[in-house]
C-alpha cells in the first residue's frame, strides 16, 4: 500500500513557478515508478513527467519539456515537479501517481497504470 500527498500547488501568473511536492509512504521498489499528471477542465488527464522510484529515466511530455523537471528523493521519500516559464495552458488538477509494478529492462516508466494517487494540487496561471 502506497499512500501520496500532494502540495505547493497555487496560483501565479504566467512566466512564474512553482514547485510540487509529493509525499510518499509505503514501499516501492527501486524498479517501481512515480509520475506527476494533470487534468484541466473539460480534458482527459495526461501524463506530465515520470520518473523510477530511484531516480532514473526522467520521461516528460513534449509540452513541459524544458520548463519542468521532476526529482526523486528516495531518502526523503518524496517526489517533486518544478515548473518553471508556466503558461495559461498549465492551469489544471495535479496529481501525483505510483505505480508499484516492476519495470525492470525499461528506459523511461510508462505512462499508464499507475495504481496509486494523490488527492491533487490545483496549479492555475493567470495573465
Amino acid at each position: 500500500q502506497v499512500q501520496l500527498v500532494e502540495s505547493g500547488g497555487g496560483s501565479v501568473q504566467a512566466g512564474g513557478s512553482l514547485r510540487l511536492s509529493c509525499a510518499t509512504s509505503g514501499y516501492m521498489h527501486r524498479s517501481g515508478c512515480l509520475g506527476w499528471f494533470r487534468q484541466a477542465p473539460g480534458k482527459e488527464r495526461e501524463a506530465v513527467a515520470t520518473v523510477f522510484s530511484s531516480g532514473a529515466g526522467t520521461y516528460y511530455a513534449d509540452s513541459v519539456k524544458g520548463r519542468f523537471t521532476i526529482s526523486r528523493d528516495a531518502a526523503k521519500n518524496t517526489v517533486s515537479l518544478q515548473m518553471d516559464s508556466l503558461k495559461l495552458e498549465d492551469t489544471a488538477m495535479y496529481y501525483c501517481a505510483a505505480d508499484t509494478r516492476f519495470h525492470t529492462g525499461l528506459r523511461y516508466c510508462p505512462i499508464v497504470g499507475y495504481n496509486y494517487w494523490g488527492q491533487g494540487t490545483q496549479v492555475t496561471v493567470s495573465s
